[in-house]
């Protein structure tokens, strides 16, 4: 497991993230005492299954699993701090009730699933290119 620090925009409005990207045998671990779906969101930059795991002590981990294309394998797990995850879920279920008070237009407008994949593509290009 490799921590790093994504830092984001100003306009953002969320503070800097300490991430860990995990490779398989991290994985393993942090799941072995099983796992929850929670929610997946698909990108332009891939498609993202956010969910929990118990570890065999039962601590849990919060985490994503980033797909990209076709792929049946994830392409890469980062696990966060709750506060973090806390952020991700809040944008997820505002964007539901964000979507039930606009009306069907053609631009969509900027929402909080926008932000949402914004964020996340700060993640993955700070992740992008550690090795774990």
């Amino acid at each position: 497991m490799k921590s790093f620090v994504v830092s984001f925009h100003q306009e953002d409005n969320v503070d800097t993230m300490q991430v860990q990207k995990l490779n398989q045998e991290d994985f393993t671990r942090a799941t072995e005492g099983g796992t929850r779906h929670l929610f997946e969101l698909d990108t332009n930059i891939g498609f993202f299954v956010f969910f929990d795991g118990a570890d065999k002590d039962g601590d849990i981990s919060y985490m994503v699993l980033q797909y990209e294309e076709d792929n049946e394998e994830p392409s890469a797990c980062y696990a966060f701090q709750l506060s973090d995850f806390y952020e991700f879920m809040a944008l997820y279920l505002n964007d539901l009730e964000f979507n039930e008070e606009i009306e069907e237009e053609e631009d969509e407008e900027y929402g909080p699933i926008h932000h949402l994949a914004h964020l996340l593509f700060h993640i993955v290009e700070e992740g992008r290119d550690l090795e774990v």
